[in-house]
């Protein structure tokens, strides 16, 4: 499966006049107030000193070689100072500019991340890992930079310009009205060349984005991926993106490199012009010729200009960059919606006694899908042991989703306690739960950090009892550092079972009233099934118990078991009560039980 494309023309953002744009992004790069200062005064003074350099060649040249009136040192004295003043106004400016781009990254990844952490859980459907986390760490710091970075030279080269012009007119006016002519010019070529940035710009970025996603997809399916022999086929997924982002790059480069050229074209011309007629006003006899200290001058001063100019040409392509890269995060932004529901309240909710109760609840995915639970009552007493059965399918799943809001009921209610659900604060409801699935997800921290996950301190004398309740305390004593040994990417180094356990003393550590565990002891062997299944019922104890399992003799002393069919609970009792019914229970438990002499770990 592709991650979704986005094409440049439905970024909401990129439908709106950049004055707009930029203005938003305004808001995460104002604050730091003394950088901006620094920054441009630093470019107005190294802007003004371009304009210095020629002007020191009149004198120079008029006065000192010509006339002899001019002191030896005054000229050498005043380059050096320029310079020196130069270097400090430029290393004042780039220094403010890192402040500047880095407070305003920060500010910016930040509020995204936020945004993803308090999402809205459909949006982990629509974007894969890779997507958000190139947005929210790459695309955010390469925008940042180069936006900043190009809007400052932006400002740099414009006061350039504007200082070598004025000093161009105060020479000679007639000759400036060519010059001149190079403005208009290259203000069409920045203009054209823009736009074509820009649109290579967001389909190289949602080529991109695909491809970061055949990545992400063969490293997590690798042994699906070589079992299949699928290797060729995934080779040809990725060539045929890696050579449509070549494509799109060389198009946009095609499109910056191309302003250049014809940027230099202007000037020759320009310059052909002015040389001309500056030759026929010194070889004219109305005195009205210029000095070969004010023609170099002004060449030189011509000269000079020409490369901000041209500079000013290939700042298009990194702002367009930049932009597009940030709008990138904005658009994420204004996508992510946060989970519904009221808000955390500033008073501690009491511990939930763990009732249960689902009242008429339906939940379908997609409009016109077939209902994922249908009309579905349940009532679980506090501290009662329910297993949900049934094939898959089934809605066992979504049922033990809906207790925690990672998915809303379509109709109906859910309460805990004798209250909605949907009343709950989230934060608030999500304390009195802890769930245990097959999909065991460790962070790469410590041991310890991973046990006492979302507590405000840890506490290890706690960590070790809920490890030790786990059956994992030994095993965690022969770690390097023990329970301040870093785990690694999702606690690989660790067996499915030691996982599971781990995942056992986290449900430990939490204490909630509620315990939910999704298929806790699947794909287990004997022994690993053996000690997590000690782990899990020390875990119960206390506590309300909803349990998914597709072994059935892991459930056989549960207080209750309910069978569920398409979404409906089709038949509810105890093991024995059950099996001497004769219904899809007991079909199921004559088709999980071991003909003889096989063995039970299947």
């Amino acid at each position: 499966m592709n991650a979704p494309r986005t094409q440049p023309t439905d970024s909401p953002s990129a439908q709106k006049p950049l004055r707009m744009r930029l203005a938003r992004l305004w808001t995460y790069f104002r604050e730091y107030r003394l950088g901006w200062v620094i920054a441009l005064a630093g470019t107005l003074i190294s802007a003004l000193t371009e304009a210095s350099v020629p002007a020191l060649l009149k004198p120079l040249l008029d006065d000192g070689f010509t006339q002899g009136t001019l002191p030896i040192w005054v000229v050498p004295v005043a380059i050096v100072g320029l310079f020196a003043l130069r270097g400090i106004a430029h290393f004042g400016s780039q220094y403010a500019l890192a402040r500047i781009a880095n407070e305003g990254m920060v500010k910016l990844r930040r509020q995204l991340f936020d945004r993803l952490l308090s999402a809205d859980l459909s949006l982990f459907a629509r974007q894969s890992a890779s997507q958000l986390a190139n947005t929210i760490v790459y695309e955010v710091q390469t925008g940042t930079t180069m936006l900043v970075q190009s809007l400052l030279n932006l400002g740099r080269d414009s006061f350039s310009v504007i200082a070598l012009m004025a000093y161009l007119l105060y020479l000679n006016w007639s000759l400036t009205l060519i010059v001149l002519v190079l403005v208009p010019i290259v203000a069409l070529i920045m203009r054209t060349m823009s736009k074509r940035m820009y649109r290579y710009t967001r389909m190289s970025q949602s080529t991109t984005d695909e491809l970061a996603y055949v990545v992400e997809e063969n490293v997590l399916a690798h042994r699906v991926v070589r079992l299949q022999g699928a290797q060729t086929q995934q080779a040809s997924r990725f060539d045929a993106l890696s050579r449509s982002l070549r494509g799109l790059s060389i198009k946009a480069t095609s499109a910056s490199a191309g302003a250049m050229p014809l940027a230099q074209m202007a000037a020759a011309v320009a310059l052909s012009v002015v040389i001309g007629i500056a030759l026929h006003q010194g070889q004219s006899s109305t005195g009205r010729g210029i000095t070969v200290g004010g023609f170099v001058s002004f060449i030189g001063a011509m000269l000079m200009l020409i490369q901000p100019l041209r500079r000013l040409t290939d700042v298009v392509g990194p702002i367009t960059r930049g932009l597009a890269a940030l709008e990138r995060g904005l658009d994420l932004m204004d996508q992510v919606q946060p989970e519904a529901g009221p808000p955390d309240s500033a008073a501690p909710v009491p511990r939930a006694r763990g009732e249960l109760a689902l009242r008429e609840v339906s939940v379908t995915y997609a409009e016109g899908a077939a209902p994922a639970i249908d009309n579905l009552s349940l009532h679980v007493a506090a501290g009662e042991t329910v297993a949900l059965v049934g094939p898959s399918g089934s809605g066992k799943s979504t049922l033990v989703n809906l207790l925690p809001r990672f998915v809303l009921p379509t109709s109906g209610e859910v309460l805990l306690d004798g209250t909605d659900i949907a009343t709950w604060p989230l934060a608030a409801l999500r304390a009195q739960f802890a769930l245990v699935s097959q999909d065991v997800t460790m962070l790469n921290d410590t041991v310890a950090a991973n046990v006492a996950l979302g507590a405000p301190t840890i506490d290890r004398d706690r960590v070790q009892q809920c490890l030790q309740d786990a059956n994992l305390a030994a095993h965690v004593a022969t770690l390097p550092q023990g329970i301040d040994t870093l785990l690694g990417h999702n606690a690989t180094q660790l067996s499915g079972g030691q996982r599971q356990r781990l995942a056992i003393a986290r449900a430990l550590y939490k204490d909630a009233p509620v315990l939910l565990l999704d298929e806790a002891t699947s794909a287990l062997d004997t022994e690993s099934e053996r000690l997590v299944q000690q782990a899990i019922t020390c875990a119960m104890a206390g506590r309300t118990t909803l349990v998914i399992a597709h072994r059935l003799s892991t459930i056989e002393h549960a207080d209750r078991i309910v069978v569920m069919a398409h979404g409906r609970i089709v038949e509810q009792g105890t093991h024995a009560q059950l099996v001497a019914t004769g219904g899809l229970y007991a079909r199921l438990n004559h088709h999980a039980a071991p003909s003889p002499g096989q063995s039970t770990d299947r």
